[in-house]
């Protein structure tokens, strides 16, 4: 369909559906030659998909969101959460924690994948719900890697909530220890008995964060040596993700699962 005859939901349908139709991630300029839409035009409209969720940017390359994840599971090769799982999995596996996969979203934080080991099956996964940054870890890693500048919508829902904001104890000093130690740390936060540790995702060191990583399970087991255990191996999964999504971005790159090639080999 030509351009001009298209209309604005026209011009997003043809978006969303080159984008997660790919076998790979997409750049701008092979999306609009895919939808036949000016580049200028191709990228206004993807940055109101980005925002409702529809398609995610990593680095300038979009894959399917995790709007699009809830309604196809044929996207999930190149999604975020698609690519993520492996890292997930074997990270619960290894810790013994429940793990969640969590994407700016508006003013928080969606968790968009988790992975619950049986023995804590008491622990809600908070599968598909929008977090506040004062409450959990994981919104606290993600816009706490933001710009200084960039962290003020997160803060609403903080203010609102009447958080302490300033101060040892407030949140703006909780996100610039995050922001210096690249982790963030939840105790009986939102749950008495419970702790959670997080860490953004980040392609490149002076890339926007993409998602973030978070550890949860009971607050006894987030002692220091516990904690830094967990956060030894969170940063292992943070930094193994980071490099796939880059191998993914790369030119030329296809949109191979993590771990199949290795799954190859083994059934040949």
């Amino acid at each position: 369909m030509p351009a001009s005859s298209s209309s604005a939901v026209d011009k997003a349908l043809d978006l969303i559906e080159a984008v997660a139709g790919s076998d790979r991630p997409l750049r701008l300029a092979e999306i609009a030659d895919r939808v036949g839409l000016h580049r200028g035009t191709a990228y206004r409209v993807l940055v109101d998909l980005v925002r409702r969720g529809w398609v995610m940017r990593v680095g300038d390359h979009y894959l399917p969101g995790t709007a699009v994840l809830r309604l196809s599971r044929s996207a999930a090769a190149t999604s975020l959460a698609g690519v993520s799982r492996p890292v997930l999995e074997e990270l619960a596996q290894g810790t013994g924690m429940m793990v969640n996969l969590q994407v700016l979203a508006a003013d928080r934080a969606r968790v968009v994948d988790v992975v619950r080991p049986n023995r804590l099956e008491m622990i809600s996964d908070l599968r598909d719900e929008l977090l506040p940054v004062h409450r959990f870890a994981g919104p606290l890693a993600l816009v706490a890697a933001l710009a200084p500048e960039a962290r003020a919508p997160y803060l609403g829902p903080a203010r609102a909530d009447g958080y302490q904001m300033e101060g040892p104890d407030g949140l703006l000093d909780a996100l610039d220890r995050a922001a210096a130690t690249g982790f963030a740390v939840q105790r009986g936060r939102a749950e008495r008995l419970i702790a959670s540790v997080g860490r953004a995702v980040r392609p490149t060191p002076d890339a926007p964060p993409v998602c973030a990583i978070t550890l949860v399970g009971p607050v006894g087991e987030f002692d220091d040596e516990g904690l830094t255990a967990l956060e030894r191996r969170l940063r292992e999964a943070t930094d193994r993700l980071g490099d796939e999504l880059l191998r993914l971005t790369a030119p030329g790159a296809t949109a191979t699962r993590l771990g199949s090639d290795a799954s190859a080999e083994g059934n040949a």
